[in-house]
């Protein structure tokens, strides 16, 4: 009998010992029913029988579990519910003919570094408000440069501010935001940046003495199984 068969006999017998019993038994009146036979004609069918047996007791392993990335947000005041969100949804904008999106990359040849993270979207998507607050600014990411504009929402109460910058504003300077909610659209960055930029939105957080944060350490990804999902029957 081949040693990968008699593995698997072995696995089975623990799990289903009176299935494998049968299964044995069938195989060797399977073999007397073929008599006479050589004595390797009769392992031969023996085999045979033993591996159908087990193709058919042999329980087939689940399918794995499907998995969703999802960007968890940092709880700031300690209430059990996320107090930032990644304003695209999608991953930070790896390395490109333009270098890369990272906290702190370098810009101008090393003379100075990313201050925020680049998110990568698609031109005309929505863009979430990173926090809950209020509208406190709506500039210019580039003097001169009345195409591609930020917006900056603060939250009073814990003293942090985010900037959005490539964005088509929706909303007005006063106007209160929640967090995951659009404040404008995406912006093209590819008159600006053409042979290479992948598109994005630059998110800067900034803490209640004006220094950036590092928004990848505050917004990070993780894989979850997906939530089936209820289909309620309707009657016709």
């Amino acid at each position: 009998m081949k040693s990968g068969v008699r593995a698997r006999l072995r696995e089975l017998a623990e799990k289903r010992p009176l299935i494998i019993i049968a299964a044995i038994g069938c195989a060797a009146a399977t073999a007397a029913a073929a008599a006479p036979l050589s004595q390797p004609e009769h392992r031969a069918v023996v085999a045979t029988a033993v591996e159908q047996a087990v193709s058919v007791v042999a329980p087939e392993a689940p399918a794995p579990a499907p998995l969703e990335l999802v960007w968890k947000g940092e709880d700031f005041d300690g209430d059990g519910r996320a107090d930032i969100c990644n304003p695209t949804g999608q991953a930070p904008r790896g390395e490109d003919a333009y270098g890369e999106g990272e906290f702190g990359a370098r810009r101008d040849g090393g003379s100075r570094r990313h201050e925020g993270v680049d998110y990568v979207a698609k031109a005309g998507q929505p863009v979430a408000s990173p926090i809950s607050g209020y509208v406190t600014k709506i500039g210019y990411a580039y003097s001169g440069d009345a195409n591609l504009k930020f917006v900056e929402v603060t939250n009073p109460a814990l003293r942090i501010a985010a900037r959005v910058f490539y964005v088509n504003p929706k909303v007005e300077v006063g106007e209160p935001v929640a967090m995951g909610k659009p404040i404008g659209t995406a912006r093209s960055l590819q008159r600006k940046y053409p042979g290479g930029m992948t598109d994005h939105v630059h998110l800067e957080v900034i803490d209640r003495r004006g220094v950036r944060i590092d928004a990848q350490k505050i917004i990070t990804a993780e894989y979850r199984p997906v939530e089936p999902t209820t289909v309620l029957a309707t009657a016709d």
